[in-house]
């Protein structure tokens, strides 16, 4: 065969492999066909690997890189990551087991700023970097700011006290009854050390409704907020910490409003307090009306669409919604806020226009931007200002502000102002599941509409030719399908995160409920809302609920295709690279863009390589839950656990099915299990002779040997005992005198009724008392296996591990000395 000279050329800087003449021979006889396309293909392949060998040079690296960051630059996507990087600093302070001072936080800003502004020309390359970690340090000195402003009191435990307080919100559950939030004027028998600014009462005795603003009374029990059910789920008091809620709690009985000086109590309050209270008055009647016009669970979810007010829809309805993948619709988000904006904004442009000239003497579309913002910003007052709410508001009204000077209204600068407001106001909210799946769904929606945008201006003569009604008609089903697509998408690792749960069939919910949402629901619900001062809201609240009960029959066939996952807890290292690289995916333009892909994808390994192993026993922070949990069900001590508690263990362990207790076999002797008798409200302790203490141990371990494995036996109000997989003995006190029989006949000892540190004779018990789990909250234990062939060892993970961040710090008060323990035994199992 011949040489063959192979030469490449350049064209715009590309590499490209000249055609094979056809004189070329083989052996000394013209080429084929076939040998011209082989030596071609070769010819190719070798133009290609030169090309890729230039790129990847370190200067082709260093310009692409350079060129890639300038291009970015000019999308002005540098403002797009200023408030990633301070939501990261916010969540990396929140994260931290001790505080870092405001003073601390402050220098390491002036340190970054400086270096920002002190990079000369020849250390311009690290500049970003300077002006990164400024925004990072700015980000933490904001939540430690917000933190040190609030000081909120939480309560430090149990107790039951005579209230006195001004109501500040009322609504009403599903029950019919009604939850009450108080600001605390007064305690009494006993009074508080440590009274709470504001808590949150339920009353569930029939009682007229107290007004907001009214001074309300009556005998409360009050609890801290729960902690996290089991490790590394919600933490309750943080949330409530941030809210100013010290503590949540009940009445005794129906409350009442003592009588008092009208004059001086408004004289007491000031105009913010008087006007939060106005608004807050205004919103409850708004969502009573509406109840009272449509009725039943149609009414509470007319209601919670204008006002935020979930509690009075049942909970089998929120269930079913929840599964469904219609959840969303519940919260006051973007879909609320531009579907009620865009109605006003269309129907008010359609009304002027109508006007006979009016169109040609004044911009009637900048009017009905007018309108609309003022009609937005009533929205934003009576929906309660949740954090989806505020975000939708902030992006809207930029959106028609935006049209009175005739710019373009929807970039991911607005999404990046809206975040900055919001962080620089409320820096807590970043770390809460709806600012982060609020923007996360905001910005791939936005990012997907930009490219579509491109996509569009592109293909727009291709598709001049064809009829209006089919491209509106298409363009309207691509847009639900690729809406609801992307930002379930878009949600579903925070969906897991927080929820862990996944929709199944959320797509399809979404789809069909979509035209109802958007065409009937929420244009005359703002139908209703504007004729409600002229008493005619009932016929657009009529159709409302038409399309609502729309929405139920669909949410209630989707349910019915059993499509709910339960994920279970996922890592935090795979959940932030998955969230990153999510966010790099949406807000880069270049091929920096394929990073974020890169990150997104080794978050998805993580996921599926991380260790799912599930604990042995699970204990609720008060002590009175305990399970036995398997691969198919969780047993627990209670007949009925609660629903609140036992249904996060559920998704987090991905254990649906629940495995009651079995009553203890064999009769006992009469009087063998006497309840503790009170003296002057004080239970009696009672010491058991030995003969007692011997027939307590023998019913024990009789009811042992006939027990089930991980099933528990109960003597009603004495004790639950059941042996696990891994062969311990787990022993629940329910009646505080046992404590000294029952000691020494387990391997893991649980009494929440004893808050003093206590010990067996044996020493083999591991107890878990009262104050411990006070101190550090649910407790997950795991079984390790041993060498040897011996039982498993317990490994204890504990919901805290420090109790220096404020919203924790109420677990180490010390009520006997009126102070804090200054280094709590956080964790110490007695052996």
């Amino acid at each position: 065969m011949s040489e063959i000279e192979v030469r490449t050329s350049m064209q715009d800087g590309k590499h490209v492999a000249p055609a094979l003449p056809a004189s070329v021979l083989v052996d000394g006889a013209p080429a084929t066909p076939a040998d011209r396309r082989t030596e071609l293909v070769f010819r190719l392949l070798k133009s290609h690997a030169m090309a890729a060998r230039a790129r990847l040079r370190p200067a082709a690296i260093a310009s692409s890189w350079r060129s890639a960051i300038e291009e970015e630059a000019e999308f002005g996507h540098g403002l797009v990551l200023v408030p990633v990087l301070l939501a990261a600093g916010v969540l990396t302070w929140l994260s931290l087991p001790y505080d870092l001072g405001l003073v601390k936080l402050a220098l390491l800003l002036c340190v970054f700023g400086i270096a920002a502004l002190s990079c000369s020309r020849a250390a311009r390359a690290i500049r970003p970097l300077m002006i990164a970690g400024a925004l990072f340090s700015a980000g933490m000195a904001l939540v430690a700011f917000e933190t040190s402003r609030l000081d909120t009191v939480v309560l430090d435990g149990p107790v039951t006290t005579n209230l006195r307080g001004k109501v500040f919100s009322r609504e009403k559950n599903d029950r019919e009854h009604w939850r009450y939030g108080v600001l605390i004027e007064q305690t009494t028998k006993p009074t508080l050390r440590r009274a709470p600014l504001k808590v949150m009462v339920l009353s569930r005795s029939p009682h007229t409704p107290l007004a907001i603003g009214a001074t309300i009374e009556g005998r409360a029990r009050l609890s801290p907020p729960s902690g996290p059910a089991l490790p590394g789920l919600n933490d309750f008091a943080f949330d409530a910490y941030f809210r100013q809620i010290g503590a949540v709690g009940y009445f005794y009985g129906a409350p009442h409003s003592p009588a008092v000086d009208g004059s001086a109590a408004t004289e007491d309050r000031s105009l913010w307090a008087r006007t939060a209270e106005s608004l807050a008055a205004m919103r409850a009647a708004v969502g009573e009306r509406i109840r009272g016009v449509i009725g039943g669970d149609t009414g509470a979810l007319a209601a919670a669409l204008v006002t935020a007010e979930e509690r009075a829809i049942g909970r089998d309805t929120v269930e079913m919604l929840r599964q469904a993948g219609l959840a969303h619709v519940l919260a006051i988000s973007g879909l609320n806020m531009v579907l009620a904006a865009g109605t006003f904004l269309i129907g008010a442009r359609t009304i002027l226009s109508a006007v006979p000239g009016l169109a040609q003497r004044v911009a009637i579309k900048k009017i009905a931007a007018a309108g609309a913002l003022a009609m937005v910003f009533l929205y934003i007052l009576i929906s309660g200002g949740a954090v989806s709410a505020v975000r939708a508001w902030i992006m809207i009204s930029i959106m028609l502000v935006a049209v009175f000077f005739d710019r373009m209204s929807i970039s991911l600068r607005n999404i990046a102002l809206a975040a900055i407001v919001i962080i620089v106001i409320t820096p807590s909210a970043v770390a809460g599941p709806g600012f982060q799946m609020s923007f996360a769904a905001t910005l791939a929606l936005v990012a997907g509409y930009a490219r579509w945008r491109e996509r569009a201006q592109a293909d727009e003569r291709a598709a001049a030719g064809r009829w209006w009604g089919r491209r509106l008609v298409m363009g309207f089903v691509i847009g639900v399908l690729a809406t609801s697509l992307i930002g379930g998408l878009a949600t579903s690792v925070y969906s897991a995160a927080y929820f862990q749960r996944l929709p199944a069939y959320g797509l399809l919910a979404n789809v069909l409920a979509a035209p109802l949402i958007s065409i009937v629901i929420m244009p005359f619900g703002l139908f209703a809302m504007l004729l409600m001062p002229f008493g005619l809201e009932q016929y657009p609240l009529a159709v409302m609920a038409w399309g609502l009960d729309g929405m139920l029959v669909i949410a209630r066939f989707v349910t019915s295709l059993d499509g709910e996952f339960l994920t279970g807890r996922i890592g935090p290292l795979a959940f932030l690279l998955i969230a990153f690289g999510g966010i790099i995916l949406c807000v880069l333009r270049t091929w920096l863009a394929a990073l974020g892909g890169v990150v997104l994808l080794v978050g998805l390994m993580c996921l599926v390589v991380e260790d799912r192993q599930l604990p042995a026993v699970v204990v609720s922070e008060d002590g009175r839950l305990v399970g036995l949990v398997t691969d198919t069900a969780i047993a627990t001590n209670r007949d009925r656990p609660s629903d609140f508690l036992f249904s996060q263990w559920q998704r987090a362990l991905a254990v649906e099915s629940h495995v009651a207790p079995m009553p203890a076999l064999g009769a006992v002797a009469e009087g063998l299990y006497p309840e503790a008798k009170r003296q002057s409200g004080k239970a009696t302790p009672r010491v058991f002779d030995p003969a007692a203490a011997a027939a307590i141990r023998k019913d024990i371990n009789d009811t042992l040997g006939k027990a089930s494995p991980n099933v528990f036996s109960c003597r009603e109000k004495q004790w639950c005992v059941a042996r696990s997989d891994a062969g311990w003995t787990v022993t629940l006190i329910e009646n505080p005198n046992l404590f000294e029989v029952l000691c020494d006949q387990a391997d893991l000892l649980i009494a929440p009724g004893s808050f003093n540190e206590r010990t067996c004779s044996s020493g083999q018990a591991r107890i878990l008392s009262g104050r411990l789990l006070r101190l550090a909250g649910a407790i997950e234990i795991f079984a390790d296996p041993v060498e040897g062939g011996q039982r498993a060892a317990m490994r204890f993970k504990t919901s805290f591990t420090s109790l220096q961040r404020p919203w924790e710090r109420h677990r180490a008060y010390d009520w006997r000395r009126g102070d804090f323990d200054d280094d709590p035994p956080l964790f110490q199992i007695s052996r």
